[in-house]
């Protein structure tokens, strides 16, 4: 089969597309015939070798976190699930990817993909869905009546988490630029920021139960969050090469998220999208063997909104 593949790591020349065997699943396993993976901007830091503490991958390494695809073969073990299923899920972070024609797959971590988008645009939802469930509810404790500001909105996980944040009857405030606002708005946002203009702790006038930073934004910039929030409410950092701020005497807490694969919280998040309450969209469908050159788009910052990678028949 055909996959893309780093035998070392640095820029994103080092990304091969090449042909590989194709793996046999052991137990607990399937194997997924890939309808699509995702581009994720993790993939271009453990390509580059930024994440070998906490993301320690073996080399040659497939990358592709996020994956949709139709089950071609069950290893021992496997209950619940079937050949000819279409399933997505979050991978294994550290283990081999979805930028292949096929992958294996943890049955556990699978769900069945939703009904209502093309099965390949599907594997846009994963990984950044489950980022804006968790940070929202897992660690935001979100609930109706809130008052959350989202942090750099403009992005895919924004755009999950300002939908998601509306549909549990939050109060929405996004920071965007002038090209993501129109986005952000249809998402649901009842306050869009112009970051680009105008400082979020001047806009913000009204302390807020949850900031979710989302940016890649500067340290003071990202303390001054901190004092947005009501006492007793939560910052919650993505970006976590920062730390989270806190504010002990007010009771504020600064929490760091690193996403997990959550099958249940996944098929919650179906479960909306089949119900028209969850929008997926997909910026942009790219060849398998085009990965390459998409790292280097994304590393030059010229990719925008979510992109999925898409393998030829094998």
């Amino acid at each position: 089969m055909k996959a893309v593949r780093f035998h070392e790591y640095g820029d994103p020349s080092v990304l091969r597309y090449e042909d590989v065997e194709q793996p046999v699943p052991g137990a607990g396993q399937v194997r997924i015939r890939v309808a699509a993976t995702s581009f994720n901007s993790v993939d271009g830091n453990i390509r580059a070798g930024f994440m070998q503490g906490p993301i320690p991958v073996v080399l040659p390494h497939t990358p592709g976190i996020d994956v949709a695809g139709t089950i071609d073969a069950v290893g021992d073990d496997v209950d619940g699930i079937a050949v000819g299923d279409d399933v997505i899920g979050f991978l294994p972070m550290d283990g081999t990817g979805a930028a292949a024609q096929y992958v294996l797959a943890p049955a556990d971590a699978l769900t069945p993909a939703p009904k209502s988008v093309p099965l390949a645009d599907a594997a846009a939802l994963p990984l950044v869905a489950l980022t804006a469930y968790q940070a929202l509810f897992d660690h935001g404790k979100l609930t109706a009546g809130q008052r959350v500001l989202i942090n750099g909105a403009g992005g895919a996980v924004g755009g999950y988490a300002v939908q998601l944040a509306k549909n549990a009857g939050a109060h929405v405030i996004a920071t965007a630029s002038p090209r993501s606002s129109g986005a952000v708005t249809s998402a649901g946002a009842d306050e869009v920021i112009d970051h680009t203009t105008t400082g979020v702790t001047a806009a913000v006038t009204e302390p807020v139960d949850l900031a979710l930073n989302l940016a890649p934004v500067a340290p003071d910039e990202l303390a001054s969050l901190v004092t947005l929030v009501r006492p007793g409410g939560v910052v919650v950092n993505t970006t976590v090469w920062m730390p989270a701020p806190s504010d002990e005497e007010r009771d504020v807490r600064g929490i760091d998220l690193f996403v997990r694969s959550d099958a249940d919280q996944l098929a919650r998040l179906v479960a909306l999208a089949d119900g028209g309450e969850l929008r997926v969209d997909v910026a942009e469908r790219v060849p398998l063997a085009e990965l390459p050159a998409l790292h280097a788009r994304a590393a030059e910052g010229a990719v925008h909104g979510k992109v999925i990678v898409v393998p030829s028949a094998a």
